[in-house]
């Protein structure tokens, strides 16, 4: 059970009204992790805009993202944001056997050497981050990444890492599928 409750869209105001019908567009819905949010406005609107420009931005994929966003998450620990953005895998039409890949054994799933490296490496910076030598941003930097695409790559591995610890310490209801 979580330990705040969802914000009562009955009593929404119109700042938060505006917000919430732009999270719908994207989602179909407002996700608990925003609706949990609303408790706090200019929190709500500083990360619903975070995930607008961090996920619809930039020059990475959206399954190279979500990839991070599922990887790192499950690093994490965090159920929530693993089952939200599987589901976003799956809604940009990865298959099942292409995310248990993703999930089980990166090398085999289909992204190209330079993708499977900023996913390894956006994890490496989640799990252990004063322990990337020199020598493996020069590995990644070989791959062909460039400083912009290494940034973009951390910053979705930081928008799930305090996604992560926001839903979990909260205790988030999961409302993904």
């Amino acid at each position: 059970m979580a330990r705040i409750a969802t914000y009562d869209v009955t009593t929404a105001t119109k700042e938060i009204k505006e917000v919430f019908a732009e999270i719908e567009g994207a989602f179909g819905k407002v996700p608990n992790l925003f609706l949990t949010y609303a408790n706090h406005l200019p929190l709500l609107k500083a990360n619903w805009n975070k995930v607008k420009a961090v996920m619809g931005e930039g020059t990475l994929s959206q399954k190279t993202k979500q990839a991070i966003a599922v990887l790192v998450s499950r690093d994490n620990g965090c159920a929530y944001c693993v089952a939200a953005h599987t589901g976003a895998l799956r809604a940009i039409g990865v298959s099942e056997e292409e995310i248990r890949s993703i999930e089980e054994d990166l090398e085999q799933a289909n992204f190209t050497t330079k993708e499977r490296a900023l996913i390894s490496f956006a994890r490496k910076a989640n799990t252990t981050p004063l322990r990337v030598p020199d020598e493996e941003f020069a590995a990644l930097k070989q791959t062909g990444a460039i400083d912009a695409e290494i940034i973009e790559a951390l910053g979705v591995m930081e928008l799930f890492t305090a996604f992560n610890k926001f839903l979990d310490v909260l205790q988030v209801e999961v409302d993904f599928t």
